[in-house]
């Protein structure tokens, strides 16, 4: 996938996040697919987004431990 198409992935999932909250889960997935399709270029991350991902992972695990 070209990087300006990854780039696009991404900001269109940005955008699903803040619309879809309820969608999380599956949204971070996608996004962690994405940002992984980005490191295979060789292109560097914004740290805003490798910022993102891990909080995102992070609340992530929070939750799990929180439901079980």
């Amino acid at each position: 996938m070209a990087f300006e198409a990854i780039k696009a992935q991404i900001s269109l999932l940005l955008d699903q996040m803040e619309h879809q909250p309820e969608d999380k889960h599956e949204l971070y997935l996608q996004l962690h697919e994405q940002l992984n399709a980005w490191r295979a270029t060789g292109q560097p991350l914004p740290e805003d987004l490798v910022k993102l991902e891990r909080a995102i992972e992070a609340e992530m695990a929070s939750d799990l431990r929180k439901s079980k």
